[in-house]
């Protein structure tokens, strides 16, 4: 008879705090080990982040690498909004973990995607995503459309440079540099430099 082997699925688990909220860092790894304990897999990576906000996150990126290197079969996070610094990028990671084969699990909102549920899941938070987006391009042309129906001006702000032949006009008409400068808006500095 032939034995029969099973693999044990390896895990890397990921914990990220705050600067300021660092004291559930040992309650988050402590539920994500026995977590692993439970379903019998083998913890190959433990990774702990603390930062506020940050938009790099050097050490996920790590254990994304080690994903990409296979080193790994599932990766398990607290809360989603531990692993994701927004929408599109939680989005963006759980697609690119799915498609390498990877799969995820968030203890907190009970999210597996080891499970079909879980994996319908990934669908449904990618609709919510592209739906987030499409809703901000349309704020965003509607917002432009209501400043030029109000005739402001877009875009980046004129420089002082686009005001020279005004600066020069007023120092021929006998304004000393600081009068053109209050009268134009710009730095008394800019004045002089055009003067030049």
């Amino acid at each position: 008879m032939t034995p029969l082997y099973i693999h044990m699925m390896k895990v890397g688990i990921y914990a990220r705090v705050s600067t300021h909220d660092q004291q559930t860092l040992p309650l988050q790894l402590k539920a994500m080990r026995q977590y692993v304990k439970q379903r019998r897999w083998k913890l190959v990576q433990e990774v702990e982040e603390v930062g506020s906000g940050a938009k790099q996150r050097p050490k996920r990126e790590e254990l994304m690498k080690a994903a990409r290197r296979r080193e790994m079969d599932a990766i398990v996070v607290w809360k989603l909004d531990r692993w994701g610094r927004s929408l599109p990028d939680l989005i963006s990671t759980l697609t690119e973990l799915r498609d390498l084969g990877i799969a995820f699990v968030s203890l907190t909102e009970a999210l597996d995607f080891t499970t079909p549920t879980g994996r319908a899941m990934i669908g449904l938070l990618s609709v919510f995503a592209e739906f987030e987006r499409d809703m901000i391009r349309e704020r965003v042309k509607a917002g432009i459309a209501q400043a030029r129906a109000e005739g402001k001006r877009l875009g980046r702000p004129q420089t002082a440079a686009a005001k020279a032949a005004e600066v020069k006009s007023l120092f021929k008409n006998g304004w000393n540099k600081s009068q053109i400068a209050r009268e134009l808006g710009i730095s008394r500095g800019s004045v002089i430099g055009m003067l030049k």
